[in-house]
């Protein structure tokens, strides 16, 4: 019988640590045998799950994969569900998805109990699981859908994105090839499992390799450092503001608890940031204080990643580096026309066997979100020196003023210079003469204090006239979703 590529090559790991835990070690043929047996309490006597879709609130660990392995293996498509979603948020991804089916750790099964009931959903305790003789699997071709992601619905109701199992393949085998996975890796797992980048870019290419990922309930400072200081990790995965708060918790230590987390740093292979722009100031502090270049990606959920900065080679602060294996990447104008040289700003559009399949049950917008078989992400981007720079979404990071198009994400990294101040986020507000005007929401380094002629003029060495600027709001902190994103048009409220 054949297997889907994941399983086929969990087997040539079979005796290898897959999950490491307090509790222990996991192996990756205790990983095969029970989500064989739990894809087989999914069945429950039928031949397959037919694309049934089965949604699952899980923390990382053994039981997260198993749950998504025996969905797969059992023939359906898998819909992983935060773990801080609210009442309403679970009941629309789970109305939305028709989920026929429900899996829960038994931490959270209140979380979801009542609407299970409500829905009349079948509730699973994985927990309570308990394994029997397996019965005989349905063959999986890769081309069956096999998960739906949810975006994160800053404009509109959360869509589901459809990906199949090659889909999910490609997005792995493209980040395993580019960025060298190895079966010796070890990796620390604290990010969310809704995403992409946790369960793609972490999860999935850490077990497609044979590797060993130790999981975290969340991102938990003092324990994560403290297994770096041993040693115990080859590649580490963030996003920027963990990056921020570790160095700022470095630079609070004493000087020699710091030489070890930093010489633990340093021994790593490889250190990644993403899911949110990295100011090069960031990017440079962490090289200063580890040794280690952070590598910087471009990714998104309907695409997997599809631009990096090159394993071997030079990463730029503020860079997302070239095209990702398999992946083709064009830049088109507002006028339609595709760019071909560089210094022109324009969106990108992807195609390639990591790019989904469609939106859940929306027909009219999977088909006006593509054009020609080009993916239209929405992102604007600037080919600089042969790297790419992201400069923000269209409908947001976008800021059109005086005829100019302005980067928020640019105007960010440039303030994020400035010694006092923390945090920043820059949109733009509706100007009768401009257009937009520039406006920041500030938070500021404790004890310090900042006025908008001081800003005005500290950023006229640094930035162009238009790009200053015309608003300051000073805030206690800025509101962000679950992946460290500042929400933008929350802050646009502010002023």
């Amino acid at each position: 019988m054949s297997e889907l590529p994941i399983i086929a090559r969990a087997r040539q790991h079979s005796e290898a640590v897959a999950i490491r835990a307090v509790v222990g070690d996991r192996r990756y043929s205790e990983l095969l045998a029970r989500s064989a047996a739990f894809a087989s309490s999914l069945l429950r006597g039928d031949d397959d799950l037919n694309e049934g879709r089965v949604a699952y609130l899980v923390p990382a660990g053994f039981d997260y994969v198993l749950v998504q392995w025996g969905i797969w293996r059992a023939g359906g498509v898998a819909v992983p569900l935060s773990l801080s979603a609210t009442g309403p948020e679970l009941e629309y991804t789970l109305t939305d998805s028709q989920a026929q089916c429900v899996v829960v750790s038994k931490a959270y099964g209140d979380k979801v109990a009542a609407i299970c009931k409500r829905l009349g959903l079948r509730l699973t305790i994985v927990d309570d699981f308990e394994p029997t003789d397996p019965q005989a699997l349905p063959t999986i071709d890769t081309q069956r859908r096999a998960m739906i992601l949810y975006t994160s619905g800053t404009t509109s109701k959360p869509k589901g994105v459809v990906t199949t199992h090659a889909n999910i393949q490609a997005q792995i085998e493209t980040l395993v090839e580019a960025w060298q996975w190895q079966s010796t890796d070890r990796i620390p797992l604290f990010l969310p499992l809704h995403h992409v980048h946790g369960i793609i870019n972490v999860m999935s290419c850490a077990l497609w390799s044979g590797a060993t990922i130790e999981p975290f309930p969340h991102f938990e400072m003092d324990a994560v450092l403290s297994r770096v200081a041993d040693d115990a990790y080859t590649v580490f995965m963030a996003v920027p503001t963990i990056y921020v708060k570790m160095i700022q918790a470095l630079e609070s230590m004493s000087e020699s608890n710091r030489e070890k987390m930093v010489a633990g740093f340093g021994r790593m292979r490889l250190m990644v940031s993403g899911s949110a722009a990295l100011p090069a100031s960031v990017h440079q502090q962490w090289t200063a204080l580890t040794g280690q270049k952070l590598l910087e990606r471009y990714g998104m959920t309907e695409i997997g990643m599809a631009l990096s900065n090159p394993y071997r080679g030079d990463r730029r602060p503020g860079m997302v580096g070239q095209p990702l294996p398999g992946v083709q990447l064009r830049l088109k104008s507002d006028e339609g026309k595709v760019i071909t040289g560089e210094g022109e700003p324009g969106e990108i559009q992807v195609r390639g066997p990591s790019v989904f399949n469609e939106y859940w049950h929306r027909p009219e917008v999977t088909a006006a979100s593509f054009e020609e078989g080009w993916f239209r992400t929405g992102d604007m981007a600037v080919l600089e020196n042969g790297y790419y720079r992201i400069m923000g979404r269209q409908s947001v990071d976008i800021i059109k003023s005086g005829g100019y198009k302005l980067s928020a994400l640019e105007i960010e990294a440039t303030l994020l210079e400035h010694p006092a101040v923390r945090e920043c986020a820059v949109v733009g507000v509706a100007d009768d003469t401009w257009g937009e005007a520039v406006a920041v929401a500030i938070v500021l380094n404790e004890g310090e204090s900042l006025e908008m002629e001081m800003l005005r003029s500290w950023c006229r060495d640094r930035l162009s006239t238009y790009k200053i600027p015309k608003h300051l709001h000073i805030a206690d902190a800025l509101p962000r979703n679950a992946m460290g994103k500042v929400t933008k048009p929350a802050v646009a409220t502010l002023f």
